[in-house]
C-alpha cells in the first residue's frame, strides 16, 4: 500500500469538505482543508511536503483551474485530482492540459476517490523510484509497454498498435478500478467524439481477444461510465 503523509483538499462546499476531511483523516491521512482557491494557495505555500492535492473547480476568489496553474508553477510534479460537478468535454480537456492526474465527477463515492488516490500515488512512487511503468504482469500474461508487446500463456507475442498499447497501459495503471470512458478518449485520442468512441470500442474488443486465453482476466464494461480491467481470483 502507498503511504500518503499529507493531503490538501480545496473544496468550497462545507458539507462535502467536512466529509472528505473526516473520512481521509479516519484512514490515517494527514489532511488539511481549504475553503476557497485563495485559501488553498495560502495553505499550499505554507508547506512543501504535500503528497497530493484534491481540487474543486468552481470556487470563489480563485477557481480550481487557476489554482492548479499556480500550484504547477511552484511544483510541477505534485499529483492533482480535480473534483467537480462539471463533466463537459472542454473542462476535462482543460484539466488534463493543466497536468491533472485524474478527474472525478460529482457525485462520487468516497471509496472510488480513495482508489483513485492510491492509483495516482502508485504511479508517482514508481517514477520517484525510477521504476519504469512499462512492464506489467496480468495473471498468466506479460505486458511490455515500452515494446508494444503482449505475451500470452503460450509465450506467443502480440505486437500492439499504439492505441491498443496506450489503452492497455491505462487499464493496467488502474487495475480493478474504473477507467472513465470520456477521460480515456480525451487522454489517448484527444477528444471524445462519436467516431473516436466507436474506434475505442474496436480496440477494446481486440484486447479482449488477445486476453481470452486466461479466464481470470476480464475487461468489464460499466454501462454509460467506462471500463475495468479485472484480475479475478
Amino acid at each position: 500500500m502507498v503511504e500518503i503523509n499529507k493531503v490538501l483538499i480545496v473544496e468550497d462546499d462545507p458539507n462535502l469538505g467536512k466529509i472528505l476531511f473526516e473520512y481521509l483523516e479516519a484512514k490515517n491521512y494527514n489532511v488539511s482543508l481549504a475553503i476557497d482557491g485563495e485559501d488553498g494557495l495560502d495553505k499550499f505555500l505554507k508547506s512543501s511536503e504535500w503528497d497530493i492535492v484534491l481540487l474543486d473547480v468552481m470556487m470563489p476568489k480563485k477557481d480550481g483551474f487557476s489554482l492548479a496553474r499556480d500550484i504547477r508553477k511552484i511544483n510541477k510534479n505534485i499529483p492533482i485530482i480535480f473534483l467537480t460537478a462539471k463533466s463537459q468535454k472542454d473542462n476535462i480537456i482543460k484539466a488534463f492540459n493543466l497536468g491533472a492526474d485524474d478527474y472525478l465527477t460529482k457525485p462520487f463515492s468516497i471509496e472510488e476517490l480513495i482508489a483513485r488516490i492510491k492509483a495516482v500515488m502508485k504511479r508517482v512512487l514508481k517514477k520517484e523510484e525510477n521504476i519504469l511503468p512499462d512492464k506489467f504482469k496480468l495473471s498468466k500474461y506479460e505486458f511490455l509497454h515500452n515494446q508494444n508487446v503482449l505475451i500470452d500463456i503460450d509465450k506467443k507475442k502480440y505486437k500492439l498498435t499504439t492505441k491498443e498499447n496506450e489503452l492497455l497501459k491505462l487499464f493496467c495503471e488502474n487495475l480493478n478500478n474504473k477507467v472513465d470512458r470520456n477521460a480515456a478518449l480525451i487522454k489517448i485520442w484527444g477528444d471524445d467524439s462519436y467516431y473516436n468512441a466507436r474506434s475505442m470500442d474496436v480496440y477494446i474488443a481486440k484486447l479482449r481477444k488477445y486476453l481470452k486465453l486466461d479466464p481470470k482476466i476480464e475487461i468489464k464494461t460499466i454501462h454509460g461510465q467506462g471500463f475495468k480491467l479485472l484480475i479475478l481470483e
